[in-house]
């Protein structure tokens, strides 16, 4: 499975798959575990054994992104919505139930045995591996207070795919200084805390993220393709997919990217005017780069600019001769991309070496402060020579 949804039809070298950036995440865990086990045993003398704890973040690096299905995020939000789910839920589910017995049987981490008798129960690595809370569960503390390594600003998930992605789409970034970040976590009380002299390699890295946002997962003609996609993804799914893949679950798991795709081709076979026949046409126009939408109009706009009823000014401002064309407004908070740093609301807990305190910070004001604040807004359509009329409909509705 593509670890980028529609982004590899844009970069051809972004071919790196999902299990790779586990992988990473993984390695990244250990890291975390060993860097912050004096810390954590100073607030919760009672932890398990350093190698249980290590092999729990392990597990939750490995398997936090099991539950995706075809195009990743494009999935959750065009097939797994209709059940109110998304792909943690899945996840959590596979955690703990077909992954149960053999994560409850492991006794090392690859540094040491656990200490006799101890055992990983699934039930930590489903919760800590996701951000919500699991209903009547209530895991111990120390568990508790390691969740932002797997769930927050600069997480074993992020510090991987970031710098990944990038090399992989022969994006230049700036530095990324994981090794620093680790070195500036610790625990102090209940949580997971980043030292102040890290404060500006998390500003650099969060500058990354918010960068390979606009520039990669929201890219124009990434964008294109998705919402031609989206236009015959559910159909397509529902012919491969029966239901729920929570009830379906053998077929879910034999769902990936190229099954789809193969599915899809093999269907042109089928009597024309049928449906899986008609689904095998719009998808050899999406791989033939033959797609529906084309960009009409595109700008940045700072994050405070009222963008609310975008769609409907951009409407009511078109002539009559282009009233029948489709049009989307695209802003660069899409929710079927990976996380935009921008949109976090969170908090992150930083120690000031001069107080000797914890202070939270809002992700959004560190990210606030640097020079790329700003969001992408598109226009695009699907009507034929409305192009010009969108877009001046567009430059009026925004004032520009």
């Amino acid at each position: 499975m593509h670890q980028l949804q529609s982004a590899w039809w844009v970069f051809p070298s972004a071919e790196h798959s999902r299990f790779v950036h586990l992988l990473g995440a993984m390695h990244l865990s250990s890291l975390f575990a060993r860097r912050i086990d004096e810390s954590l045993r100073a607030s919760f003398p009672d932890a398990p054994s350093p190698a249980l704890i290590e092999e729990t973040l392990r597990l939750a690096g490995l398997l936090h992104d099991v539950g995706h299905g075809p195009f990743g995020h494009f999935f959750d939000h065009e097939v797994l919505a209709r059940w109110r789910i998304d792909h943690e839920v899945i996840g959590r589910h596979l955690v703990t139930h077909q992954l149960a017995d053999r994560i409850a049987s492991m006794r090392s981490s690859p540094e040491a045995a656990f200490e006799p008798g101890e055992a990983i129960d699934p039930m930590w690595v489903a919760w800590v591996m996701a951000d919500s809370d699991i209903e009547g569960y209530e895991p111990p503390r120390w568990l508790r207070a390691l969740k932002p390594i797997l769930c927050g600003p600069a997480t074993v998930d992020n510090l991987d795919y970031v710098p990944r992605d990038a090399y992989m789409c022969g994006i230049s970034l700036g530095p990324v200084e994981v090794q620093r970040l680790i070195h500036y976590t610790f625990v102090s009380g209940d949580t997971v805390v980043l030292h102040g002299h890290a404060t500006a390699a998390l500003e650099m890295f969060l500058a990354s993220r918010l960068y390979m946002y606009l520039n990669v997962y929201h890219h124009r003609t990434g964008r294109r393709f998705d919402l031609s996609m989206r236009e015959i993804f559910a159909d397509t799914v529902a012919e491969l997919l029966p239901g729920s893949p929570l009830d379906h679950m053998d077929e879910f798991l034999q769902l990936n990217d190229w099954a789809l795709l193969d599915a899809v081709q093999r269907w042109q076979s089928d009597p024309p005017g049928t449906k899986r026949h008609e689904l095998a046409d719009a998808w050899a126009r999406i791989l033939s780069r033959d797609l529906s939408w084309q960009l009409a109009y595109e700008t940045v706009a700072r994050t405070d600019a009222d963008l609310s009823h975008l769609q409907e000014r951009i409407e009511s401002l078109l002539p009559a001769s282009a009233r029948s064309a489709r049009i989307e407004v695209d802003v660069a908070t899409a929710r079927v991309a990976p996380h935009n740093p921008m949109t976090e609301h969170g908090f992150v807990r930083i120690y000031d070496p001069l107080q000797g305190t914890v202070e939270d910070q809002r992700i959004t004001e560190l990210v606030s402060r640097l020079p790329q604040y700003s969001q992408v807004v598109r226009v695009f359509t699907d009507g034929d020579g409305a192009s010009a009329a969108v877009h001046s409909a567009a430059r009026l509705a925004l004032g520009a």
